[in-house]
Order: C-alpha cells, then sequence, then structure tokens
C-alpha cells in the first residue's frame, strides 16, 4: 500500500503573538511485520501502533500487520524504500544478501546476552547513526533499536552440547546465524518462520533457530519440538523499527520526536513483557512430563560463542559498510567490558 499523506487544517485558536493556526499534517500508516499474527510479539506490536495514534491525537494511524501479508518477510527493506510499504518491525539480518553489514548489525552472534546490551549499542555505541548511513541508500530510516530475549531452540531432538549438533537438520535464517551453526556442525535449512511448525511436524527438519520461548509456545511448537533449549545464548538479533525515508523527512520535528519516544517505549515494553512469559512459558513446561528443558552449561555455550566471533571478523571483510559495523561494535563492547 502508498503511503497515504493526508493535509487537515488544526482547529485551533491564534497564537499568543497574533499568528494563525498552522496546519498540521495527518498519517495513515501501514507496518509489516516479522512476526505471525496471534504470537506475543505481534500483539506487543499492535499494541505499540496504538501507543503512537494515542500519543499523537490520532494523527498518527499505523496499521500493522502480520509477516508475508504485502510481501515476503525479506523482501520489506526494498518495500519500505519504495512507498509499498511505509514502515517494518523486522530482524535487520534478513537482508545479509544485500549487504553483509545487516548480519553484523542484526545479530552478531554472541555478541549479547540481554535486549539491554543490544540496546546500548545503538544508544550509547554510535549504532544508531551508522545503521540509518547503511539504510540511507535504500530509502529508509531507522527510527530505533528494541529486541526481545535471547531466542531459544525448539528440538524434537536432546541437544545438550555443541557436538550433540553434528549433523542436526535445523532452520536457522540466512546471513551469520546460519554460518555460525554450519561451523558448529549443524545442517542449517533456510525457511520463513511462518514453515517452522510445519516444517518440524513433517520431519523435514529437527530443531528450529526460531524466537523466544515464549513466542515458540504461542506458535504450538512444544507440542511437537519438546526439548527446548532454554535460557537463550545464541542468537538476540535486533528488532528494528524503520519508516520510509520520504514520510520520515516530511514529519515535522515533534512528529519525528513522538515516533522517537514512542518506539523507545515499545522498546522497553517488549522486552519486559517477553521476559516475563518466557518465565512464566518456562514453569508451564516444567510442569508437562512430556516435554524437556536443556539449559546449556557456561562451558558449552563458550565453546559455541568461540565459534560464532570468529565469523564477525569474517563478514567483517564482505563490504565497506560491514567493516565499520564490525569496528564500532567492537569498540562498544571493548569499552562495556564485554568483549
Amino acid at each position: 500500500m502508498m503511503r497515504r499523506l493526508l493535509s487537515t487544517v488544526a482547529v485551533a485558536g491564534l497564537l499568543a503573538s497574533g499568528a494563525s493556526a498552522q496546519a498540521q499534517e495527518s498519517y495513515d500508516l501501514q507496518f509489516q511485520s516479522s512476526d505471525n499474527s496471534g504470537t506475543a510479539a505481534f500483539e506487543i506490536q499492535q499494541d505499540w501502533a496504538e501507543k503512537v495514534g494515542e500519543m499523537s491525537d490520532g494523527r498518527i494511524n499505523i496499521e500493522m500487520v502480520p509477516v508475508g501479508s504485502i510481501v515476503e518477510y525479506n523482501e520489506t527493506l526494498d518495500a519500505v524504500g519504495s512507498g509499498i510499504l511505509d514502515g517494518h518491525i523486522t530482524d535487520s539480518s534478513y537482508f545479509t544478501g544485500k549487504d553483509a553489514a545487516f548480519a553484523l548489525i542484526g545479530n552478531p552472534v554472541g555478541a549479547y546476552s540481554s535486549p539491554e546490551e543490544l540496546r546500548s549499542f545503538f544508544d550509547d555505541g554510535g549504532g544508531t547513526e551508522l545503521y540509518n548511513e547503511i539504510l540511507a541508500p535504500y530509502g529508509v530510516h531507522f527510527i530505533g533499536p528494541a529486541a526481545q530475549t535471547a531466542e531459544a531452540v525448539p528440538s524434537k531432538v536432546p541437544i545438550d552440547s555443541v557436538a550433540d549438533l553434528e549433523g542436526v537438520k535445523m532452520r536457522a535464517p540466512e546471513g551469520m546465524v546460519q554460518s555460525v551453526f554450519e561451523s558448529a556442525g549443524a545442517s542449517p535449512v533456510n525457511l520463513p518462520q511462518s514453515e517452522v511448525f510445519t516444517s518440524l511436524d513433517k520431519g523435514v527438519i529437527s530443531a528450529a533457530d526460531a524466537t523466544t520461548l515464549a513466542t515458540n509456545h504461542s506458535m504450538g511448537l512444544h507440542d511437537i519440538a519438546k526439548h527446548p533449549i532454554w535460557p537463550g545464548f545464541h542468537s538476540l538479533p535486533l528488532n528494528e523499527v524503520s519508516i520510509n525515508k520520504e514520510t520520515w523527512d516530511s514529519m515535522s520535528e515533534e512528529d519525528r520526536e513522538l515516533l522517537d519516544e514512542a518506539v523507545e517505549f515499545y522498546a522497553n515494553d517488549l522486552a519486559e513483557r517477553i521476559r516475563a512469559r518466557d518465565e512464566e512459558v518456562a514453569e508451564e513446561l516444567r510442569q508437562r512430563d512430556d516435554v524437556t528443558i536443556h539449559t546449556w552449561s557456561e562451558e558449552e555455550k563458550k565453546k559455541f560463542r568461540q565459534i560464532a566471533q570468529e565469523h564477525w571478523q569474517g563478514y567483517a571483510e564482505r563490504s565497506e559498510n560491514a567493516q565499520k559495523v564490525f569496528d564500532a561494535l567492537t569498540e562498544h563492547l571493548s569499552n562495556e567490558g564485554l568483549l
């Protein structure tokens, strides 16, 4: 759907200075999510869209649509830039095929253990400014970062170590996550999240790098994949909120600040609600006789992260943008004592 920009005359009294009331712009915008309808994450995104409407007194109306509604999950970057969509909330690493920088900025495997650590890179480590440099040629503006809790791994087979990954056919999104799992011995398959349930059910895959424990549960994955790995540690992707740059540039400074604040609200809400839901789901699964939660030891986590970090430099060498992300990220993590 093309962006619809509506001009309305603000009905207001004269300003104290005697100037006449000014026209305000109102926006009807359509954002596509990378999450399925009915998932916890998508519900939170719908709440965010409603919050934007409230904050703007109805001037900025955002319709959230689930993954695949308008274009495929890995096509939203071009769709937002061209105006087919007005914005998206998505995992940035889906666009790794366009530039290796999307892998490093979207999901540097093993870099973060919490949403707060991820957001710190963008808020304090120059990540937001750098990402907007990368997105500019695509006609897209990055409003701000969000993240869920670290992803779990729904699995039909017990996996308690790096060695147990050997030969396991598992869904992993294209890019660094897929490469790391391959290096760890698994056999990655590139599938959209919408096909994870069916693929597990039919035996096309035995495990999946899908999303958080709570979202996996809401998709019914634990009814067929009864050996989830949790808490997650391998993947904590950026959940970017971006908008068509032409639309962003047309907005007043007030509306831009409003959207900045709204995205910060969304990021806090997403992390808090998913974290609480993860704990609830974990307790529910512990009460089931047919499900076993597998928690990796610190030693095994370290082995996996060492494999993952070997890939950062490899991606950095693929493009100038990727090298910029690598340099900024490693500097920030070093300054924070996380590298």
